[in-house]
Formats: C-alpha cells, sequence, structure tokens
C-alpha cells in the first residue's frame, strides 16, 4: 500500500466519524425535542379544594396541555420530570371566576388587571360585538354586543348610541339586528326595558356612574352635561320596546341557540319581558316587584344577574331578592364590572350581599359564580375542577371561608394553564 492509499484511507475514516458524529448529533436533538414536544404538567397541591360543587382536603390538581386531567389524592400522582409542582400548603384553590355582566370594552377597563384579580371569564354586556376569545393565558372575553332598545331608549338619552346601543322600531327590525348580531359573534341578546327614574339607580338624576366618556378621559362639562342630560329625562318614561318585537327578538335568538338578557328595573319591563319569554335578567330590579310577576319569572326558569353591589341604593333590590330566594329563584353572579367602586375583578361585596340579600350559602355563593355560571354559558365544564374543564384555575393563602375579601387578590392565578400569578 502506498502513502497516497494510506492518507485516502485515513481521511474516509475520519469524514465517517465526521458523518456518525452529526447523525448522532442529530438523533439527541430529535429526542431531545419530542421531549419538549410532550406536553408541560402542572401538579397543584392544596390543603382546601373547591371544585365547582363541593370543597375537598388534600386533593391535588393535575394541568396537561390547559386543561385539568385529574383530581385525587395528594399520594394517587406517580411523578415525573416532565411535572412542574406547585405545594401551595395551607390554601383553598377554586376555579376561576365567571363575570356575567361587566362593561369592560365600553369603559375600557384593562383585561389583563380584571385576570389578575380573579376573574378569568367575563361576559361584557353593551359594547362593541366581537368573537369570543381569551381563556389561553388572557382573560376569556364573551360578548352580547349593543344593547336593543326603543327609539331614543335606554341607554341612548344617556349614552348616545356608538357602540352600545341599537334602537328597533319593528319585529322585522328586531329579528334583522338579533341575527347580526349572532353572526358577529354575540353570545347572548341585551335588551333594554327602562323606563327610567327608579330611586336609587345609578343611571337616575343624583348618580352619574354610566357617564365615563368612552375612551377613558375625563371630561368636567361632558360629565355636567350627561349629568344634567340624565336629570332631565328622570322625571319622564323612556320608550320601552313592545312586547310585539321583544317577542320577535327572543324567537330570532332560541332560533339560534341564543338566550336573552333584558336591563329590568321596575313592574313594567318586568311584565314585558315575563310575557315575551326573556331568559334572563340582567340585574336585580331597583323598584320593588309584586310577588306574582316574581312567581311566573320563577316558573319560567329566569334567572337573575345579581349586582347587588351596583344597585345598593335601590329602594326595591333587598325585597326582590329575599322573595326571588324564597320562591326558589337562581341568582347567578355578576357585579357590573367598570362601575365606579365596583372592584376590577372578583367583588367580595357582591358576594356578601348574595349572603345577605340572596340568604344563600358560601356553596350556593361558589356556585353561581363558577360552576353554575359556566353551564349557563354553554361551556362545558367551565367553572370546575373536573376532569376534561379548562385549566381556570385561583388559589389564595389559608381559607377562603375566614374572609371573602381575600378572594380580591388571589395569590395564584392560572388561565388555561398558563400561570399568570404565583404569591407561593
Amino acid at each position: 500500500m502506498n502513502d497516497t492509499s494510506i492518507k485516502l484511507t485515513f481521511s474516509s475514516i475520519k469524514y465517517l466519524k465526521f458523518l456518525l458524529i452529526i447523525a448522532l448529533t442529530g438523533f439527541i436533538a430529535a429526542i431531545s425535542l419530542a421531549q419538549d414536544a410532550k406536553p408541560k404538567s402542572i401538579l397543584l397541591h392544596a390543603a382546601r379544594v373547591f371544585d365547582g360543587d363541593k370543597f375537598r382536603t388534600n386533593v391535588s390538581v393535575l394541568i396537561t396541555d390547559g386543561y385539568i386531567t385529574q383530581i385525587d389524592s395528594r399520594e394517587s400522582f406517580p411523578l415525573n420530570g416532565n411535572m412542574t409542582i406547585i405545594d401551595l400548603g395551607d390554601a383553598t384553590l377554586l376555579p376561576g371566576f365567571i363575570e356575567l355582566h361587566a362593561h369592560l370594552s365600553y369603559q375600557k377597563v384593562p383585561a389583563e388587571t380584571v385576570l389578575k384579580h380573579g376573574i378569568t371569564t367575563i361576559r361584557d354586556l353593551g359594547g362593541p360585538v366581537h368573537k369570543p376569545f381569551g381563556g389561553d393565558g388572557r382573560l376569556r372575553v364573551l360578548t352580547s354586543g349593543p344593547i336593543i332598545t326603543a327609539p331614543n331608549g335606554y341607554p341612548i338619552p344617556i349614552l348616545g348610541d356608538k357602540d352600545i346601543a341599537i334602537a328597533v322600531s319593528s319585529e322585522e327590525e328586531g329579528r334583522k339586528v338579533a341575527r347580526e348580531l349572532i353572526n358577529q359573534g354575540s353570545v347572548i341578546i341585551k335588551i333594554a326595558l327602562e323606563p327610567g327614574g327608579e330611586k336609587g339607580a345609578p343611571w337616575s338624576a343624583h348618580h352619574d356612574h354610566h357617564h365615563e366618556i368612552p375612551n377613558g378621559g375625563h371630561n368636567n362639562n361632558h360629565h355636567h352635561n350627561q349629568a344634567k342630560h340624565a336629570a332631565s329625562h328622570s322625571n319622564q318614561t323612556w320608550p320601552l320596546l313592545s312586547e310585539k318585537i321583544v317577542k320577535a327578538i327572543v324567537d330570532e335568538a332560541h332560533k339560534n341557540d341564543r338566550r336573552v338578557t333584558a336591563h329590568i328595573a321596575e313592574i313594567k319591563g318586568a311584565q314585558i319581558a315575563i310575557d315575551a319569554g326573556i331568559d334572563e335578567w340582567a340585574h336585580i330590579p331597583c323598584d320593588i316587584i309584586p310577588q306574582h310577576l316574581l312567581e311566573k319569572a320563577v316558573l319560567q326558569k329566569v334567572k337573575l344577574i345579581t349586582t347587588f353591589d351596583t344597585l345598593s341604593k335601590c329602594a326595591g333590590a333587598s325585597h326582590n331578592a329575599s322573595t326571588w330566594a324564597a320562591l326558589g329563584g337562581e341568582f347567578l353572579y355578576g357585579s357590573e364590572i367598570a362601575h365606579p367602586d365596583i372592584p376590577w375583578g372578583i367583588d367580595a361585596q357582591e358576594l356578601i350581599y348574595m349572603k345577605q340579600m340572596g340568604g344563600m350559602k358560601l356553596n350556593d355563593v361558589l356556585q353561581a359564580a363558577t360552576s353554575k355560571a359556566g353551564q349557563h354559558l354553554n361551556i362545558p365544564l367551565l367553572g370546575t375542577l373536573h376532569p376534561g374543564a379548562p385549566a381556570d384555575i385561583i388559589a389564595i393563602k389559608g381559607n377562603s371561608t375566614d374572609n371573602l375579601k381575600k378572594l380580591e387578590y388571589p395569590d395564584l392565578v392560572i388561565s388555561g394553564g398558563k400561570i399568570i400569578v404565583n404569591n407561593f
């Protein structure tokens, strides 16, 4: 063998070694990528867990790929290297709260602030319409779109109609607008049945809660003019949609698998809503509603969104709540985020009023803000910590039953399996 042959042989061996190293490197990288592709899991341990239905002690919750995959005793979870373990210790774990009555987009409330304070799903009533989004590390936002009302009906005299109200004057128009809103993403249709003038109502002359400028600015002349405008209407009657038009809207919504919620504050609006088959009352009514009307609404399985905190100055709110509860009516949680003095997140005062005015036990209150609200939105398992549920979770240090105010400042917030706040 000559020198040239030896050199070629050595070169070939070096080249083969080089190819082997490249192949091994690629194989190791492929294994690493395959491991990384496996969904990361989070295992949460806590002293107590409210699973959307009841309290449980010393159980753990496993999150995989944005969903809850198991809830069981701590010992039942085999550990692996692809799992992040968070031991919360003496803490309370709950589903993220669902706010069913807010004015988030119209009042420019920051979604990330609401999420950090325990609300993981929000339903925006009266504002720009859009498709549902979020639930993936962002606040889940659903919308009704603008409120359907009578020409110059509430809220147009106070707020105008840009992105917040649409006036209709016939059954055909009502159906058309309902269809258009649904096609644009509305999850519920909202209508106004508000003649105005109820004592203590936020939209009456001595309150100007609704008079924020849509872009979040503060213009004193604007506030003065809006308050003056509201005052000029406080002793007048705003026009209402007729029962026939409301029935047409309800019929169109039901054909498209949507419910209808109504802003109701007094007897006439309640009567129209009952006769037209409205599914939900967006507020506890402000004026006292006769018991026979409340009985009819309960028999129709109407859901009542609480908003006690917003309407706490109303003369009839407490009376209506106690009567509704005595009749077996169902409450669902809503605090009307965006009103002044209402927290941009969980409203502990709302929860307290639900216990006091609605005569509800703590479990019932928490269900109204979690599992029952999720069922009402027709989103499977939302508001629960059951297997298959979206991993929207909050936690507080200590026991939530000791002080509901703690819920306004959760120490852990998870949206769609992504950790947003972690103070543990």
